[in-house]
């Protein structure tokens, strides 16, 4: 059982390691202090969410505020993870942005169609990123409200 010492705020859901680092590396530089747990597959995220397996003991350690999803993802599509999250009772309210490099229409309609609070095209810049994430991050982290339990009652 892995040892959690900061209640996780914020779900990264990222299949590419280099990619997830650099995430959270923008993140910080960005001042999110915020627990972040990454999971690298949609089925991990699944499991993470409903505190499945590995993850049995996080549920009094956890409390998102925002989700961050990959679509093109491993073992279960960041799609669906997404469909599953939006139709949860007591998921759906959890803010999910969707990060992915996919640019296609059916990508961007489909995330609209199940959900998706945002949808951002990964910038190829890093500055760019860094810029992206701040508008993101002072959106969504300091001026969004969320419901103060959100996540109590799975």
């Amino acid at each position: 059982m892995e040892n959690i010492a900061q209640t996780i705020e914020i779900l990264l859901v990222e299949d590419n390691p280099n990619d997830a680092d650099l995430f959270i590396r923008v993140l910080r530089k960005n001042g999110v202090q915020e627990a972040i747990h990454v999971c690298e597959d949609g089925d991990d995220a699944l499991r993470f969410l409903y505190f499945a397996d590995r993850y049995s003991s996080y549920r009094s350690h956890t409390r998102l505020k925002l989700i961050f999803l990959d679509i093109k993802l491993p073992k279960v599509s960041g799609l669906e993870v997404l469909s599953e999250i939006k139709t949860d009772k007591f998921l759906k309210i959890i803010p999910v942005v969707i990060i992915s490099s996919s640019r296609e229409e059916s990508d961007l309609q489909h995330a609209a169609i199940l959900g998706a609070n945002s949808y951002i095209v990964k910038p190829v810049s890093y500055d760019d990123f860094v810029s992206s994430m701040s508008q993101v991050c002072n959106y969504w982290l300091k001026l969004n409200e969320l419901p103060r339990d959100i996540n109590t009652e799975q």
